[in-house]
């Protein structure tokens, strides 16, 4: 299982990523003529996927052989336990660098480290706790920094932001569970180009804010500005959507234990992405 959140995952929902049934490769239709690896479901979007754990040797897809019965499948509980202990660092993290009051330059080099350690555990090819716990701490730090920067433009608007990633994972939850949000093939692949869309376009918007001055092109101020951040708050809510669909599909097909961490990892990345685009909504909306 690969983080959800296609910006930061090199193998999320491709022709080599067997999870959550996305992989459209060219063996569709095989499993029924001996291939106990390929999925059968690949040219229907809307089909249960194929179980990546069924037994019957090593995942091919995933690259790592399949957990023994006696080493542990992730449970919900598990999910819950580990995005807890991960969520639960970065939150006391910024609350420290918040009341130690935290130069930016200080934020600005936790937020390299934690982009560091995020890209670490993408291209590694199983979790590490310790590398995710760290990844949480500098990123709570960097979230500090900021949030005490915005405080001062805005009064307030960190906790608006806080609670209106609350209200969106809320709702993206039940809109999940309620079926009002179909993941499939399409859905991933419309997500991750939309993704790679809007983050290439923040890149060149701060290249002109580099060399030019200003906001650069423009796309975080004004009307502009608040337009751009609803984009970015509904790819994060379909972040969270694709991390839901994984998390579900993990626990039905008896991901190993430790898959659990991955879950947490994915989670916090687009809780992240989703708090600090409200807090720009907001920051903009307060300045005007």
């Amino acid at each position: 299982m690969r983080s959800s959140n296609p910006v930061f995952s090199r193998r999320g929902f491709s022709r080599d990523n067997g999870y959550a049934g996305f992989n459209a490769g060219p063996q569709a239709g095989a499993a029924a003529h001996g291939n106990p690896y390929a999925n059968p479901y690949a040219g229907n979007p809307y089909a249960e996927p194929a179980n990546p754990y069924a037994q019957g040797g090593p995942d091919l897809q995933q690259g790592y052989p399949q957990a023994p019965a006696q080493t542990g499948r992730m449970t919900m509980d598990d999910v819950v336990a580990r995005s807890a202990m991960t969520l639960g660092a970065l939150i006391v993290a910024a609350g420290a660098a918040w009341a130690l009051e935290l130069p930016l330059g200080a934020g600005i080099g936790a937020a390299f480290v934690a982009f560091v350690l995020g890209m670490i555990q993408t291209f590694k090819a199983r979790p590490t706790p310790a590398l995710i716990l760290a990844y949480a701490v500098f990123e709570g730090l960097f979230l500090g920094v900021i949030s005490q920067v915005y405080n001062q433009v805005a009064q307030g608007a960190p906790m608006q932001a806080v609670l209106g990633t609350i209200a969106v994972f809320v709702g993206v939850l039940v809109a999940y569970r309620t079926k009002l949000i179909r993941v499939d093939r399409r859905f991933a692949r419309f997500v991750t180009a939309a993704a790679i869309g809007f983050v290439l376009l923040m890149m060149v918007n701060m290249m002109f804010a580099a060399f030019g001055g200003g906001d650069g092109l423009g796309f975080r101020t004004g009307g502009l500005g608040i337009a751009v951040g609803v984009v970015g708050v509904l790819l994060g809510a379909a972040f969270l959507a694709l991390d839901f669909k994984q998390i579900e599909d993990g626990v039905r097909y008896g991901a190993p234990r430790e898959e659990s961490w991955l879950a947490a990892f994915g989670l916090t990345l687009s809780l992240v992405w989703i708090y600090t685009e409200i807090l720009r909504i907001i920051a903009i909306l307060n300045n005007d």
